[in-house]
C-alpha cells in the first residue's frame, strides 16, 4: 500500500501506526478477495501487500503468495506474519508469466503510473491469468481531499505535487487495462462510508502526510485544525463518530 515512482513525497509507512489506525483496510478486503476466488496451489502476486494481512489469509486458502510492496518496513512487517514477501516498486516488476493471478487491495491509488503498472501486471500473469484488485476510485475521500486544500490554499500554500493519489472513473481504467491487453470481465464503483478506529486525526496521520509534506510543526498544526473543523460538518455523527468518504473501484480482468 505505498507509493514510488513518481514519487509521492513525503508519504512514511509505519507498520504499528497502520495497524492500528487503518486495521479496516484487510477487514473491508474480503469481498475482493471472495471475487479472486483463490484455488489450492495458485500462485498468486499480492500487489502492494502492505503488512500481508491478506496475504496470509490467501496463503490460509491455500494459495503460493508472493506479496511485494514499495515499503521495507511493510514487507518486514509481512514477513512476520510468515509471508514471503521482496520489496519491489510496482512500476517496475521483474515477472514474466510466473503468476495465475495477480491481487491488489487499497494499494494502486498510490502508483500514479497507471499504464506502467498494468503493463507490469500483463507480463507477470501466464497466458489466461487473472487480475483482480480493489482500490480508490473517482470521489473517493473527495470531502478529505477538498477540505485539505482548502485549508492550505487558505494559507497561500500552493498544492501543487501535494495531491497523492491516482482515482480513475471505470471507463478510464477500463481503456487503460485493454490497452495493455486485458479483456474486462467487471468494473464498477462502490461508494462505501467506512468508519474510523482512530478518527479523522488517525486517519490523516496515516494517509495525508504528502499534503503537509515539508511544512512548519506549527502551520501543519493549524492545517490539520481547519481540515477538522471543515469535515466535521459532513463525515462526524452527532456522536462523535468519525467515517471516510470512500469510493472503490473494484475490477477483474484476465489476460
Amino acid at each position: 500500500m505505498t507509493n514510488t515512482h513518481p514519487s509521492v513525497p513525503g508519504q512514511e509507512w509505519n507498520a504499528s501506526g497502520y495497524a492500528q489506525n487503518a486495521n479496516f483496510v484487510p477487514k473491508l478486503g474480503s469481498e475482493v478477495v471472495k471475487l479472486l476466488a483463490p484455488q489450492p496451489g495458485e500462485r498468486i502476486l499480492d500487489l502492494g501487500c502492505g503488512d500481508g494481512a491478506l496475504s496470509e489469509r490467501l496463503m490460509q486458502l491455500g494459495a503460493d503468495v508472493l506479496g511485494i510492496d514499495a515499503s521495507e518496513e511493510m514487507v518486514e512487517a509481512a514477513r512476520q506474519r510468515g509471508v514471503t514477501a521482496r520489496v519491489i516498486d510496482g512500476h517496475q516488476m521483474p515477472f514474466d508469466h510466473e503468476f495465475d493471478a495477480v491481487f491488489s487491495n487499497a494499494a494502486l491509488h498510490w502508483m500514479l503510473d497507471p499504464q506502467a503498472v498494468l503493463s507490469g501486471v500483463k507480463r507477470a500473469l501466464k497466458p489466461g491469468g487473472r487480475f483482480v484488485a480493489e482500490f480508490g476510485g473517482h470521489g473517493n475521500v473527495a470531502a478529505i481531499c477538498t477540505a485539505l486544500i482548502a485549508a492550505l490554499q487558505f494559507r497561500g500554500i500552493s498544492v501543487r505535487g501535494r495531491h497523492p493519489w491516482y482515482f480513475p472513473t471505470p471507463q478510464e481504467y477500463g481503456h487503460i487495462l485493454q490497452t495493455v491487453g486485458f479483456k474486462v470481465d467487471s468494473i464498477e464503483l462502490i461508494p462505501r462510508p467506512t468508519p474510523l478506529p482512530t478518527g479523522m486525526i488517525g486517519w490523516l496521520e496515516t494517509f495525508a502526510s504528502p499534503f503537509l509534506h515539508g511544512l512548519d510543526e506549527d502551520i501543519r498544526e493549524a492545517v490539520l485544525e481547519n481540515t477538522l473543523t471543515l469535515l466535521g460538518h459532513s463525515l462526524r455523527d452527532e456522536q462523535g463518530n468519525w467515517s471516510a468518504d470512500y469510493v472503490r473501484l473494484r475490477v477483474s480482468a484476465h489476460a
